[in-house]
């Protein structure tokens, strides 16, 4: 059941029709949308919208809001051979749209990245400019992304941490039995994938131990990032 996300300076409504012929939509979900205030900054509307249930290694057709561009989505074999795309730490440095671009060139289905996005900051601009450049390579390939938690520098007891994360990016984590949309696990292909978080709590006592792991698939993958502290990296 994809997620597809779409930011929106206009009224517009969570909706999205798809189906498996252009121009023909025989579905149609309706999401939820959401938005924030960051100091002096405002976002858009932030549309969330599940679809589904898709047939695997299909091509299919869909708009957002009712009207509109018509984009593309193909969903992953239902079982083996699968090929992921992993690259992390993408940040908007001179580095990222060659890094991107390799991506583009890989035959890859599904898009792994494991933490640190936007480099953001305090400056939520960038996690505008950080989308507009998934976005692109989302649509140039038609594939799926499943992401983990950046590092977000927030204002103590005035703004909570990961407030644009998880206003921006939500992922499958109510399914997987998470209680974060920080860490959470989902099956593909036959393969348990669970996407840790290391910006949060992780230690035997911690939600993200008990949660996350809710797969009974015979392989599995794990994935997370380091976490840099004065200079002395730790997972």
């Amino acid at each position: 059941f994809p997620i597809i996300s779409v930011l929106s300076d206009k009224s517009a409504p969570s909706l999205v029709e798809y189906g498996t012929s252009p121009g023909r939509y025989t579905s149609v979900a309706q999401g939820e949308s959401t938005s924030y205030d960051y100091m002096l900054y405002s976002s858009g509307t932030i549309h969330h919208t599940v679809i589904g249930p898709l047939e695997h290694g299909t091509v299919y057709f869909y708009r957002c809001g009712g009207d509109g561009e018509e984009f593309q989505l193909k969903t992953p074999p239902a079982q083996f051979p699968i090929t992921f795309a992993v690259a992390g730490d993408l940040g908007q440095t001179g580095w990222t749209k060659s890094t991107l671009e390799h991506i583009d060139q890989c035959k890859y289905d599904v898009h792994l990245l494991p933490g640190d996005l936007s480099y953001a900051n305090y400056v939520q601009r960038r996690w505008d400019t950080f989308g507009e450049l998934g976005f692109w390579l989302i649509l140039q390939k038609c594939k799926t992304w499943m992401v983990t938690e950046t590092t977000e520098r927030y204002i103590p007891f005035i703004k909570d941490g990961f407030q644009s994360y998880n206003a921006r990016w939500k992922m499958p984590y109510e399914e997987s039995g998470s209680s974060s949309n920080l860490y959470y696990s989902f099956e593909v292909s036959g393969i348990h994938l669970i996407m840790l978080g290391s910006y949060t709590d992780y230690d035997e006592y911690s939600d993200q131990y008990r949660n996350v792991n809710n797969g009974r698939s015979r392989s599995l993958l794990v994935l997370f990032i380091t976490i840099g502290d004065g200079g002395k990296w730790k997972a």
